[in-house]
């Protein structure tokens, strides 16, 4: 049985591919080009990260961090290959290496690991919803949407996992003057 959810999206993305497509402008341009950017920096990350650590759930985050970030990037770059768009230039994979070789100096904690996964899904949804609000074509409008429901989802995951670990970043605690404790 099919989702709900999913069927009525696939409706909406039938409507919208029948639309008539304007050349997309320069902001559009630039939001797309930027976050195909964000998502090879975090792949580069990730696999830093997956070089780095020995934890069992640090590793399931990075893989499922690495999974949607290849998958939106194949999705956008196809995209942007359709209307004419040049790719970003991407930095090479990095080499696999064993966890227990690198030396601490420069080894990343678990902690910073995963704080730079939940950095990265903030810097990516923060870009997803500016270049959906600069968006006038509705089929990237979609794009974005669907985009930023994937970050917003894995964010839960990692926030879910920093706070078990107690890695979580919170800001101090404001109480306005006056205000009963």
């Amino acid at each position: 049985m099919s989702n709900p959810f999913e069927a009525a999206w696939n409706t909406i993305k039938l409507l919208v591919d029948n639309e008539p497509k304007s050349p997309m402008h320069v902001g559009e341009v630039m939001s797309i080009w930027t976050y195909l950017t964000i998502l090879d920096e975090a792949l580069r990350y990730e696999e830093v990260g997956l070089n780095t650590t020995t934890d069992d759930e640090v590793i399931e985050l990075l893989v499922d961090a690495k999974k949607i970030c290849e998958s939106q990037s194949k999705r956008l770059s196809n995209f942007m290959q359709k209307e004419g768009i040049p790719l970003p230039s991407s930095q090479a994979k990095k080499p696999v290496s064993k966890p227990n070789e690198i030396p601490l100096g420069v080894k990343l904690t678990d902690d910073e690991i995963a704080n730079g996964v939940s950095l990265k899904i903030a810097a990516a949804s923060v870009e997803c919803a500016m270049g959906n609000s600069q968006s006038i074509r509705t089929d990237l409008g979609l794009i974005w949407t669907e985009f930023y429901t994937e970050m917003l989802t894995f964010g839960a995951t990692t926030k879910t996992l920093l706070r078990k670990r107690g890695w979580i970043k919170v800001p101090p605690y404001y109480t306005p003057p006056g205000l009963p404790e």
